[in-house]
């Protein structure tokens, strides 16, 4: 996996902090981020702090599989205050049958190990949901274990990919029936259980519409210009979801970043979102 050189780390904290925004947000992604070593995470605190003015506040996500958290780990992510995703989808059987190491050994306890020592050290985290073509087919056995679990921030993802070879739909993947059927089910459970005690994030940006008349998540917004990406060599992309050429608005070391932003690829990619979105 390419890795993020210490230049293009330095330069994109260094260039994003000057923007001198009243919160900025870095959301550390990969591949699986922790892989870059604990030692990357406090070198890129420390360039925070080095370029951050005063009274300017920095926020640090991370989405990780969760295998690699441990004290050390732990004890860092509270201090700074790392909002952690963590990846678990439902109890053994389902989480195991996709999520298997190098040498073909699930991963579950050790991701449970994980949450234990992220409630340890009051490290924040949510669990991210990532719907198959197997635990789709299990809203209840999810909800059960979750609630189980005492998870409090919870969202669902589906799969939905291409396969490589031939081009069709990944038999890993979910049909918008079973996403809409999964959806109504895990909604029945989270309202009668009481939706005070547990968060799912679909749910929560819907209710802000209708309260609020904004969507809270971005798959539901008018337009798709929240933040950009940056990849290891500093190419800059619309999404994390579509790091394709077409979707390319440059790189940090040829074009500043406000300007990556306010580029005309990124304007009409978010603008084109009006002409699917739907209430």
């Amino acid at each position: 996996m390419p890795q993020i050189s210490d230049e293009v780390l330095e330069k994109l904290i260094k260039d994003y902090l000057a923007l001198n925004m009243s919160v900025s947000g870095f959301a550390w992604q990969g591949g699986e981020p922790t892989l870059m070593g604990l030692e990357f995470y406090k070198k890129a605190v420390n360039l925070q702090k080095k370029y951050g003015r005063d009274g300017q506040a920095v926020s640090n996500a991370l989405h990780t599989n969760g295998i690699l958290l441990d004290e050390k780990w732990c004890e860092f992510l509270s201090e700074y205050q790392f909002l952690v995703g963590i990846s678990l989808d439902g109890p053994e059987q389902y989480h195991d049958h996709y999520r298997l190491d190098r040498a073909g050994n699930g991963t579950f306890h050790r991701v449970m190990t994980a949450i234990e020592t992220c409630r340890k050290h009051k490290v924040e985290f949510n669990i991210l949901v990532l719907l198959n073509d197997k635990n789709v087919e299990a809203p209840d056995e999810l909800f059960d274990f979750f609630m189980g679990q005492k998870i409090r921030y919870l969202q669902f993802i589906p799969c939905i990919e291409k396969d490589s070879v031939t081009g069709k739909i990944a038999d890993f993947s979910i049909t918008p029936k079973q996403y809409g059927n999964f959806l109504i089910r895990i909604f029945d459970r989270w309202y009668d259980y009481g939706h005070e005690k547990v968060s799912v994030r679909i749910f929560d940006s819907i209710l802000n519409y209708i309260v609020h008349g904004r969507h809270t998540n971005c798959t539901f917004s008018h337009r798709c210009n929240d933040y950009i990406v940056i990849e290891h060599n500093g190419d800059a992309f619309c999404c994390d979801f579509f790091v394709d050429e077409q979707f390319r608005l440059g790189n940090v070391f040829e074009t500043p970043i406000k300007k990556l932003f306010q580029s005309e690829t990124k304007k009409k990619f978010s603008n084109e979102r009006i002409s699917i979105h739907n209430k």
